[in-house]
């Protein structure tokens, strides 16, 4: 299961230094696939499409699965997934084979990493397969796909990849507490601070987080019309008073303690089974787990998010699929008629069915089979109920340094009690600092 950036610590030292590197010596068309596509054209052997990606158990098993549905569907290609253990492996491998000449077709990766791969020269565009030619995406398949999946596709005015394993932010909430204290299921951020009031004196938490309360904080700071980043002029709001008072509202939550973070457990999954909390934040694929561990003695539900200054708004997160440069010709068509068929209603409900992503498009909601679904497994309806006020975060050039340096701002404000003023204050500087050096 994929947590936003979890591996991005790992990786940002690493990411920097090796596109750096490939900026100077190019990426050349010896990718080890290369061979057997030529030799698949020529003999009239299938063009093999290699896909690299980070999914393993279950969530390989359906991909697999996705996968085989593909290689059937046709004659011309063939697919074939190679698991790299986890995400953090994935990125790696994908650096040393950058810096090999053998990259695969095609890989999953967070979008967010679209701008340092463009900028050294190794994802290819994908609008002359999208939005023209035979095989592109209808205007009204594009109205179809959600706004924020189509959105943050995007990258200096073209499309360098498609979405693909996707979850949202949502509200858990443990029903046997509300039920006791007599508590509404929220439907402000202000209604959960009240319910943190009146379960203090039990020993009882509002309000559950993750180790970092960063997302929930980026949310917050959307519904007051101030994006931290601003999509396109890269305006940084990082210490405006609207952001101030977004963080103020949950350090305060956790300062007093009507909150409480995960610590080294990362995700408060297990705080909220133990009923330490009322409400838990927490990411949508988690729902599985949730699932799996939970007693089924614990009347618990899901929900979205909860409105903030007469808004809503939900941050998306998850990976998609890029194509490499270093793909022939053949490779790319093939790999393009492969993001097309996930693309599909058919296989993103059932990706979504198999896995607890969300759906990629809305009319995948309409299909007897998912509504069945939603009607079995209510508690993955608030994921897609939130997509409509789903957004993802601004990505730039330099962002992995700069969320590093914003999870390294809340952890000092959790575990050293750090004036958010001045370590917003600070973040500012030196985000502004890394837009400025990373500026084209």
């Amino acid at each position: 299961m994929m947590k936003k950036h979890t591996w991005l610590k790992v990786l940002a030292s690493t990411v920097t230094v090796v596109l750096a590197a490939l900026v100077l010596t190019g990426c050349g068309n010896s990718n080890s696939s290369n061979s057997s596509s030529s030799k698949g054209s020529n003999s009239g052997k299938k063009v093999e499409i290699t896909f690299w990606h980070g999914m393993n158990g279950p969530y390989q098993k359906a991909l697999n699965s996705i996968i085989d549905d593909f290689n059937k569907s046709q004659s011309k290609y063939v697919v074939k997934g190679t698991a790299q253990g986890n995400y953090t492996a994935l990125q790696q491998k994908i650096m040393a084979a950058a810096k090999s000449r053998s990259l695969p077709t095609i890989s999953q990766t967070t979008y967010t990493t679209v701008p340092d791969y463009s900028k050294s020269n190794l994802i290819a565009p994908l609008d002359e397969y999208m939005l023209s030619g035979s095989d592109k995406l209808t205007s009204s398949d594009l109205k179809d796909i959600y706004p924020a999946f189509l959105k943050s596709s995007k990258y200096q005015g073209k499309y360098y990849s498609i979405p693909f394993s996707k979850s949202t932010r949502i509200l858990y909430y443990n029903q046997a507490i509300l039920d006791k204290y007599n508590i509404a299921k929220p439907k402000t951020w202000n209604d959960i601070v009240k319910a943190g009031d009146k379960l203090k004196a039990d020993g009882i938490y509002g309000m559950g987080f993750d180790r970092s309360w960063d997302m929930e904080f980026e949310g917050l700071a959307r519904q007051a019309g101030n994006p931290l980043i601003a999509p396109g002029s890269l305006k940084v709001n990082l210490n405006t008073a609207d952001t101030l008072e977004a963080v103020n509202l949950i350090n305060n939550m956790v300062k007093n303690k009507t909150a409480k973070t995960a610590g080294a457990d990362n995700y408060f999954t297990q705080g909220f089974i133990q009923g330490k909390a009322a409400f838990y934040a927490g990411s949508s694929a988690g729902v599985t787990q949730m699932v799996a561990q939970a007693p089924k003695t614990l009347k618990w539900g899901t929900m979205p998010l909860p409105s903030y200054k007469g808004k809503k708004a939900t941050e998306v997160a998850g990976n998609d699929i890029v194509m490499f440069k270093s793909a022939s010709a053949d490779q790319k068509k093939g790999a393009w008629q492969f993001m097309k068929f996930l693309l599909s209603s058919k296989e993103t409900a059932k990706w979504a069915m198999a896995t607890g992503y969300v759906p990629l498009r809305k009319s995948a909601m309409d299909t007897a089979d998912y509504k069945k679904y939603l009607q079995e497994k209510p508690y993955n309806k608030a994921a897609v109920d939130s997509l409509d006020d789903g957004f993802q975060s601004t990505a730039f050039l330099g962002f992995s340094e700069y969320r590093n340096d914003l999870l390294e701002a809340v952890d000092k404000m959790i575990s050293k009690n750090a004036d958010p003023k001045t370590t917003m204050d600070q973040l500012q500087k030196t985000t502004e600092n890394i837009i400025k050096e990373n500026k084209q």
